[in-house]
């Protein structure tokens, strides 16, 4: 069996804060730490369930944050960005089975850290009319390559979130969000057995196969800054719906590669930091 992991570090067990996920910030050291320990709790119910081929990808931030020696020894990590499909890096229609980890809720939401991809630049997406965050988008890519995102990590917010978007992934609700900065944590320990079993279980009963969802999606993004969609139309098909959204049209997850281009143009013309 082969797994995919998808690394983000905002729902980490016990990290609250910008200073907690962000290089540099005074408790990132010891944030970088404790997502290594909620991926390797994954990696050890994966191996449980009987994987034998098990990729993390570090998707968080710059995509530096999970040190090789802090790691499982029987995953592989894929480290470091750019990468064309970023926090998807390395999924490919041969996995079984996807794992999100320490995965945050959509922007406007209450959650710890709550945001979509880019802090407060982007103020709302939207897959086929639906509101979607991180979450919705993975698991919509996912489901395109015919991989099931069977099981995610994160706060209770996050946790609703994805159990609304696909009720059959397991969720493991590792703190209850307070607000954006606060959080009811649960002791580390019993987080990570949490997310042990939770995910040996997930991949254990999961659909024998899955069928690949083709079929063309529309995507529309609002961003805070009316220069960022006046700049994107350049590209070929994309257009503006109002002076702030722009949208497309296409196939997944060709449809999620092109929104990393946007991203990468927003941040060249805004520099924002996130979290603000």
């Amino acid at each position: 069996m082969r797994v995919y992991l998808s690394a983000d570090m905002e729902g980490v067990t016990g990290l609250v804060d910008a200073a907690d996920v962000q290089p540099g910030g005074r408790d990132y050291e010891r944030g970088r730490l404790l997502m290594a320990e909620d991926v390797n709790a994954a990696v050890r119910g994966a191996l449980a369930a009987g994987a034998t081929d098990i990729l993390v990808n570090d998707a968080h931030g710059p995509m530096r944050n999970l040190r090789p020696e802090d790691l499982h020894p029987e995953a592989r990590l894929v480290r470091g960005s750019p990468k064309t499909m970023g926090m998807l890096a390395g999924l490919e229609p041969g996995h079984d089975a996807m794992i999100c980890v320490g995965y945050h809720s959509r922007a406007g939401t209450a959650g710890v850290l709550s945001h979509s991809f880019m802090g407060h630049e982007i103020e709302d997406i939207w897959l086929d009319d639906r509101p979607v965050g991180e979450i919705g988008l993975a698991q919509a890519t996912a489901a395109a390559l015919g991989v099931p995102l069977v099981a995610l990590t994160g706060d209770d917010t996050a946790c609703a979130e994805a159990a609304a978007w696909d009720d059959s992934i397991t969720t493991v609700t590792v703190k209850r969000a307070h607000g954006r900065f606060a959080a009811d944590l649960l002791p580390v320990t019993q987080a990570h057995h949490h997310i042990e079993t939770a995910v040996a279980t997930a991949l254990s009963t999961r659909p024998p196969t899955a069928a690949a969802t083709g079929g063309e999606h529309t995507l529309a993004v609002r961003w805070q800054s009316a220069s960022v969609a006046a700049i994107l139309p350049g590209i070929p098909g994309v257009t503006t719906t109002d002076s702030r959204t722009t949208r497309a049209t296409g196939e997944l997850p060709a449809l999620y590669r092109l929104f990393g281009v946007w991203m990468r143009v927003a941040a060249s013309l805004t520099n924002q930091a996130p979290y603000c």
